[in-house]
């Protein structure tokens, strides 16, 4: 595998003159998942979003800090944002596949706009990612229906097929079970262990059965207050994050005292 890490130094996130987020520092491992966790408005889904630098395509919003992918800064004035976004993959909390497209077509937009157009090439990407998001059973004898006409979990999965059709070395997921129900939240579970050999993985969750259940790594974010910066307060292993906490807030809010 290449080197899928990201160096996440000094961050800070800012909507105009509001600083959001304050001095995030914090390594994410390659070929594992990572769950960011916290109360709402902590700047957890803030931080996930400046991974790819989809922070800044809020007007007024920016970043302070450096991400690196490997040993590239994501920010550095060289890098084309658009370039960013294919290398770092996202999925979002309710999927959301192009609602006049078929299923096939969702699946190969990002190779058209990227310049793939013989059909042979686009066939055997859109079955393999497919097949990678445990969905190609389901669909395979309707590629020509609209992806809008799935379930809902089954959006989600095409979503993910969608993000890892262009190859990216990274996938971030805003919780991407929270609009599901408990059947189709376990199937996307169990896609991420899947995909993890594979992919660096980053999710947001508030379920904290679920970052127990799917992640190796975890971040608690918390926030004091209205009007002030959500901050990083630990990160760890999963299981000691969860069991023996090195801070008093992350043990109250794993336990459900405040949040």
């Amino acid at each position: 595998m290449a080197d899928h890490r990201i160096e996440i130094s000094g961050l800070s996130a800012f909507y105009g003159a509001f600083r959001a987020v304050e001095d995030v520092n914090l390594t994410i491992e390659p070929g594992s998942i990572t769950a960011f966790i916290g109360p709402s408005g902590c700047g957890k889904s803030t931080v996930l979003r400046s991974l790819n630098r989809m922070h800044e395509t809020i007007p007024g919003a920016r970043t302070e800090g450096k991400v690196l992918l490997g040993d590239q800064d994501i920010y550095d004035r060289s890098v084309d944002p658009v370039a960013v976004r294919r290398a770092i993959g996202m999925v979002f909390q309710r999927a959301n596949p192009f609602p006049t497209m078929s299923i096939y077509d969702n699946v190969a937009s990002g190779l058209r706009l990227n310049g793939v157009t013989k059909r042979g090439v686009l066939d055997e990407v859109v079955e393999t990612s497919l097949r990678s998001a445990n969905l190609w059973n389901e669909v395979s004898g309707r590629l020509g229906s609209p992806g809008a006409g799935l379930s809902g979990g089954q959006q989600q999965r095409l979503c993910i097929a969608r993000a890892i059709a262009v190859k990216p070395q990274v996938l971030l997921m805003d919780e991407p079970c929270s609009a599901l129900d408990p059947i189709s939240t376990l199937a996307i579970e169990d896609l991420m262990i899947q995909l993890k050999t594979s992919y660096t993985i980053v999710i947001v969750t508030h379920n904290m059965q679920q970052a127990a259940r799917v992640s190796d790594n975890t971040a608690f974010f918390t926030v004091e207050g209205l009007g002030t910066s959500g901050r990083l307060v630990e990160t760890g292993p999963t299981r000691r994050i969860f069991e023996s906490p090195s801070v008093k807030r992350t043990e109250e809010y794993i336990a459900g005292r405040f949040g």
